[in-house]
């Protein structure tokens, strides 16, 4: 893990204002309503959010530094080409899991030609052809929106599947406590923390922190049991995840930490005694 470096003494500089994007919106609070639509999908996996959630924030931060736009898209194409590699069950080249998707109908042919735009401009800026500030924010959004819409279509149920879910059991929360146990537990550990949370503490909870303490706590379950002491610390971690919750404002770490308390409380459930 990478420490962070010692805090600045006094407060932080304001940034100051990029020339070149001074006719993108009148001030800072405009780029909050620029990428207001660019909502993270539901079902992703806490990379695709994380990958999404930074290329929105790319944008928005392009007040400033204006090369962060063009930043954005070449970002954002990393979660579209992880979740083709998923759905198709391929590993290839994105231009190819583009054309793919597109030809068994996955991804409609108005969609292919607007992220095609992004995955040119990932190529030039490859080749050199192009530089970072090729693109101006408001260019850059609108293929950024283009990625967007195209991995929530894409981690959209089959129309099949969703008639299903319909009438069928949530096989999530019918599960026995310690088979759900064990599924969190392993999605998890392949979660990756939110590095821009890591030092902080919000109501004097230690995220980091806690997240230690739960993942401890549930590790022990899993190999051997909680006694009466580690079920206590179990609760007052819970206590403080519903604490912090609200307060996070972060979609990914809030995503992140309400997984967390899931994962939790299934564990602790595992702990009251059951009606007779």
């Amino acid at each position: 893990m990478n420490p962070l470096p010692p805090p600045l003494p006094g407060p932080l500089p304001v940034p100051v204002l990029d020339p070149r994007a001074r006719d993108v919106v009148p001030d800072y609070e405009g780029m909050h309503a620029l990428v207001a639509d660019l909502v993270l999908p539901a079902g992703a996996s806490m990379y695709v959010m994380s990958t999404m959630e930074t290329s929105r924030e790319l944008i928005r931060h392009s007040y400033y530094r204006y090369e962060f736009a063009t930043v954005a898209v070449t970002h954002s194409l990393f979660a579209l080409e992880h979740v083709l590699t998923e759905r198709l069950a391929l590993r290839k080249p994105l231009q190819d899991l583009i054309e793919q998707a597109t030809d068994t109908g996955l991804i409609p042919a108005e969609l292919t030609a607007r992220i095609d735009r992004g995955q040119r401009l990932r190529e030039e800026l490859a080749q050199g052809a192009i530089t970072s500030a090729a693109y101006s924010p408001l260019e850059a959004i609108e293929m950024v929106r283009a990625v967007f819409d195209t991995v929530s279509l894409l981690l959209r149920p089959p129309p099949a599947a969703e008639a299903k879910a319909g009438t069928a059991i949530d096989t999530g929360a019918a599960a026995q406590p310690e088979d759900r146990l064990t599924r969190l537990w392993a999605e998890h550990r392949r979660a990756l923390y939110p590095d821009s949370f890591r030092g902080v503490d919000i109501e004097g909870v230690e995220l980091i922190l806690l997240d230690a303490d739960v993942a401890g706590l549930v590790h022990t379950e899993l190999n051997g049991g909680l006694d009466d002491n580690g079920i206590a610390l179990l609760w007052a971690c819970i206590a403080d995840l519903d604490k912090i919750a609200p307060l996070i404002n972060s979609e990914y770490c809030a995503s992140y930490f309400a997984k967390l308390r899931t994962m939790a409380q299934v564990a602790a459930t595992r702990h009251i005694p059951t009606a007779i």
